[in-house]
Order: structure tokens, then sequence, then C-alpha cells
């Protein structure tokens, strides 16, 4: 049983004079052995009532009964608490949701802790306060308005350029609207001949 490269086993009591993967009278365990442990689930109780009525473990089920400990209560052997060895139980995904929630509670409450460019100027322009403007900045600002004006004529030139990057698109579509024609060369008469 299992998936492929992933085994695992059913302990299972049947008859011996039925087939081995036939009817099952009882399943009394589990193996799997692909986990480290292994995992080795056996009902005690059912183990000890069927080697009590006479049933006749396998070598391997012999093995397994040996590990937990029901092959000594069995015989009235010494080390009836077995050699099993348990895996250690993993936290619950609800407590390490919890923490990390908690965890984000604690963060600091201005924002992510890696602001974008703009997020940092402003928060620094928040940090510094602007100057007062005074009379003088303000002639400065009015001698500098004649720069500006210099810089409308690259604008209107950018915009003498539109143009002519309408003028591709324009070419972009008929290439376009060339390829959605049929592509043989019988005016939408089918490409076969007829037989």
């Amino acid at each position: 049983m299992g998936k492929i490269r992933t085994p695992f086993f059913r302990i299972v009591v049947t008859d011996s004079r039925k087939a081995r993967n036939g009817l099952s009278i009882e399943e009394i365990g589990r193996y799997v052995p692909g986990q480290e442990p292994s995992i080795m689930e056996v009902n005690s109780e059912r183990a000890q009532y069927w080697l009590g009525v006479g049933a006749q473990p396998t070598a391997a089920v012999e093995a397994i009964f040996k590990v937990t400990g029901d092959w000594q209560k069995f015989k009235g052997l010494p080390g009836t608490e077995g050699t099993l060895k348990f895996a250690t139980p993993k936290p619950a995904k609800s407590i390490a949701y919890e923490a990390a929630v908690k965890q984000a509670m604690d963060e600091p409450k201005e924002g992510a802790t890696t602001m974008k460019k703009k997020a940092q100027e402003k928060l620094a322009a928040k940090a510094n306060p602007a100057p007062v403007v005074s009379e003088e900045t303000s002639a400065e600002v009015v001698a500098e308005v004649p720069a500006e004006v210099a810089t409308t004529d690259v604008v209107v030139e950018a915009v003498a350029e539109v143009p002519a990057e309408a003028a591709t698109t324009d070419v972009v579509v008929q290439k376009h609207q060339q390829l959605k024609r049929p592509l043989n060369n019988n005016d939408g008469r089918s490409s076969r001949a007829p037989r």
C-alpha cells in the first residue's frame, strides 16, 4: 500500500488458508517506514488477544511486536516497554500563526520597513519644515522666470514630433490589417484541389 516510494503497511489478522491479499479478519496496526523515526502503531490489547488464541505472527510482524514490546508481554520476558522511538510533536500551525501575528503587532506603526523613495522624501520634508520665504528670495524667483520661458521652446519641439509618431502607428495598423487577410492565394477558396 502507499504511494510510489512512500510505502506503508497494515498489520492485519488473517486466516492462513486464505490468499495473502484476501479478506482479513481484523486490522490491528500499521507500519510507516518512510519517516524518521518509523511509525509503528499497534493496538496492544488486540495483538495480545490474537497471540493468546494461537495466531502466529510473520517474521516482520514479530520484529515490530518486539520493538513495541507486545512480544515480550506475550512471552513474559523483561523489556515490555519496548524500544520504540517517538517523533517529537510538531507545534500546531495555529500557535505559529498567533506568534507571527503578535510579532507583527510589535513592529513599528509608521509604515513599511523599507520605504519607497517618495515616501522617504515626504517624511524628510515633514521632519525638516521648509524655511520661511523672505522678500529677497521672491525677487530671485521673478528673475528665474525668463529661464522657464526658454524651456517652453523645448516643449514645442516635442509636440512637433508627435505627428511623426502618429505616422508610424498608421504603418503598424496597415501591416496588422495585411496579416488578417486569408493565407491562401485563391481569394477565399480552399487551398486543396478538388479530387
